[in-house]
């Protein structure tokens, strides 16, 4: 079996809502989503989704190799990338041809991957996260009502410019989620996205540690910062999460080493190696890992067959345009189904009409830091809605069977405890 080439598609997630962190918002909702297919000379095509920046030079590694070899493979792509380094976009290029040629290989075995990689259960525990920056008060508790209707009982809101708005938008969501609990506590996670000095982060959390439990604050400072994470975790109760903008395994050993990550993340883009060997390295340290990103499905497989996996990023419920993914979202979990490989399937006609649309403006949006990030002496909130208080009503009976259909509260298994 040889590999025998690949093909490059574009499509879009559409959230229907601006989406955005403290470094910008994507005000129509159009998130772009790259795709890769590796295709073999067997007809058996894996499919990775992430980007493809200078693909032609990295796929000259695995071209008409073997694909079932993932894991060497890998290290060759990263060996033919070693003189210019693999930054960015460019590990993200690895990371997408990584998760395809994984797709292909349990493809082959006639397994899905979550089986083929040794999980035992198919439900990976998940947090929501609706990069929710911009919503008004109103838009807010609705988004994570819908998420309360799948399970979800912890969630991950984007702030960093504001003390005060952030209390408010995070009691607000605690209170969804309380209700839709029945009184049991949420877990709250609030993701800043590098935008904050080492003393703005202490100053900022033990403000909201005053009236709320974080379960963790997100990159608080920039991401290669090891002594200033280290700083801010010893100035707060809430975890210190990173590892999601790094671009490497190497990159990993000095924060744990200066004691500057207790929940080590990594993004989906990176792939199913690089996830793999990061959380054999945090599990050496007795760390655990959490998986980050929108299309998640590779690293999901992967979560279900590592012993300190945590839990998962659920961003949108809804898939890229023209992308199908064979797993649910149910009592707090994604659930995997049982096709072979990833599960995803592509309707390219779908996808060709997707492509043509605009993409968003290359100079605004949550992938451009500011000017004055990590610099500013107020809290800078123009621009944002105004919070107010909005009152979550109490749920009726009727409603309590649409938060669970069966009647049952579900709960991880004991090893997963979350929050």
């Amino acid at each position: 079996m040889r590999i025998t080439g690949y093909r490059t598609l574009s499509t879009v997630q559409e959230w229907g809502r601006p989406v955005g962190d403290a470094n910008g918002v994507f005000t129509d909702g159009m998130v772009p989503v790259s795709i890769v297919i590796v295709e073999t000379d067997l007809g058996i095509s894996g499919v990775g989704i992430g980007p493809h920046v200078e693909i032609e030079r990295i796929f000259a590694a695995i071209d008409g190799e073997d694909p079932r070899a993932v894991t060497t493979l890998y290290d060759r792509m990263l060996r033919h990338t070693f003189k210019a380094g693999h930054a960015g976009p460019v590990f993200g290029t690895i990371g997408s041809l990584d998760t395809a040629l994984w797709d292909i290989k349990a493809q082959v075995a006639g397994e899905p991957l979550w089986r083929l990689l040794g999980g035992r259960d198919r439900r990976v525990p998940a947090y929501a996260s609706g990069l929710d920056i911009a919503l008004s008060d109103d838009e807010l508790v609705a988004t994570y009502q819908g998420y309360a209707r799948h399970g979800l009982r912890a969630a991950k809101l984007k702030g960093g410019l504001d003390i005060e708005r952030d209390r408010h938008r995070l009691e607000l969501v605690g209170e969804v989620l309380t209700e839709a609990g029945h009184g049991r506590r949420p877990g709250l996670m609030l993701d800043v996205n590098e935008a904050w000095t080492r003393k703005q982060a202490v100053r900022h959390v033990c403000e909201l540690e005053r009236t709320l439990d974080l379960i963790w604050i997100e990159e608080p400072v920039r991401r290669w910062d090891a002594e200033g994470l280290a700083t801010v975790g010893r100035g707060v109760r809430a975890s210190i999460a990173t590892g999601e903008n790094l671009t490497g395994f190497e990159q990993y050993p000095p924060l744990i080493a200066a004691g500057a990550v207790d929940i080590v993340q990594t993004a989906a883009v990176g792939g199913i190696t690089h996830f793999l060997r990061v959380a054999a390295l945090a599990h050496a340290h007795d760390l655990p890992v959490s998986p980050i990103g929108n299309s998640l499905v590779g690293l999901l497989h992967a979560a279900t067959s590592v012993p300190n996996h945590l839990t998962s990023e659920l961003q949108e419920l809804s898939a890229p345009v023209g992308i199908t993914f064979d797993l649910q979202v149910e009592g707090g979990a994604f659930v995997l189904g049982d096709s072979p490989g990833l599960g995803v399937r592509l309707d390219e006609q779908r996808i060709s009409a997707a492509d043509r649309r605009p993409p968003p403006p290359a100079s605004e949006g949550p992938h451009v830091r500011p000017e004055r990030a990590g610099r500013r002496l107020l809290a800078e909130a123009d621009g944002l809605p105004p919070t107010r208080r909005w009152p979550v009503a109490a749920p009726t009976p009727a409603s309590r069977d649409n938060h669970e259909p069966d009647g049952q509260i579900h709960r991880p298994p004991a090893r997963q405890h979350f929050p």
